[in-house]
Order: structure tokens, then C-alpha cells, then sequence
């Protein structure tokens, strides 16, 4: 491949990648268990509101493996690797409406602050591609973690 990034780079590049896409799957899958699990006053526009939200993650999610094959890596997209390289918390009882939130904002704002790390090393790289694509799942996953914080 000679794409004038170093293979080393790629490599590092798309290690950080598989963890931006392990945790973004993570809260991925408990945005979709909140929306399933939620009860309360609130429940039609939290309902609505965390639908939206996997389905945009749910996109985001194929666009960050794509970007990993694109470097010439495969993805290992099991839940054992997910599961290893997540920093996103599982959880593995039914929060009420607020902890569910306050969850979710905690979930993205660990995305973000991975984003933003992965970010910086692709660009020192001049990986333009991924430093793109990270920017604007930072814009995506700051959004989403704003219109959650406007729910409390």
C-alpha cells in the first residue's frame, strides 16, 4: 500500500480506530438497551430521542470499520475484542430515566475524549482522511451528549 502513510502509522492508526469503534459500539448497545428498557414521565421523547441517536451511532459504527479496512487492517469485531478495548461501562441492571442519561452523557464524553486523542495522533501522521472523520464524529458525539445534558 502507498498511500504516503507509513505502514507503522497505519497500524497505530487503526489500533486506535478498533478502540474508537469499541466503544462507540458499546454505547451503541446501551443507547438501544436504555431505549428498550425506558420507563417515566419523559418516556415518548427519551424513547424517541435515544432511537435517533443508535441509529446515528449505528452509521458511525461502519464508517470507523471502514476507515480501518481503508488502512489496509481487518476489523475484529467480536464482542471478546469489543468488550477488551472498550472503556465505555457496561451495565447490567435497568436504570431509572436520570441514571440512564447521566450514563449515556458518561458514554459519550469517553467517545469524545477518544476521538479527540486518536485525533491528534493521525494528524502529526497526516492521516487528513481519519482526522476528518474523527472531527466529525466528535461534532456528532458532542451533540448527542448535549442533547442529553438539556433532558436533566
Amino acid at each position: 500500500m502507498n498511500i504516503d502513510l507509513s505502514e507503522q502509522d497505519r497500524q497505530v492508526i487503526s489500533e486506535g480506530l478498533s478502540g474508537c469503534l469499541a466503544n462507540l459500539y458499546a454505547l451503541y448497545l446501551k443507547t438501544q438497551n436504555f431505549h428498550w428498557n425506558l420507563t417515566g414521565t419523559e418516556f415518548y421523547s427519551l424513547h424517541l430521542l435515544f432511537n435517533k441517536q443508535y441509529d446515528e451511532m449505528a452509521a458511525s459504527v461502519d464508517e470507523i470499520a471502514e476507515r480501518i479496512r481503508a488502512l489496509g487492517y481487518y476489523v475484529d469485531a467480536s464482542f471478546s475484542a469489543f468488550k477488551k478495548l472498550s472503556s465505555v461501562k457496561d451495565e447490567d441492571k435497568v436504570l431509572n430515566m436520570r441514571d440512564m442519561i447521566l450514563s449515556l452523557i458518561d458514554g459519550h464524553e469517553i467517545v469524545i475524549r477518544n476521538l479527540r486523542r486518536l485525533s491528534e495522533i493521525a494528524e502529526k501522521a497526516r492521516d487528513y482522511a481519519t482526522v476528518e472523520l474523527l472531527g466529525q464524529k466528535i461534532v456528532d458525539h458532542e451533540k448527542m451528549a448535549w442533547m442529553l445534558r438539556s433532558q436533566l
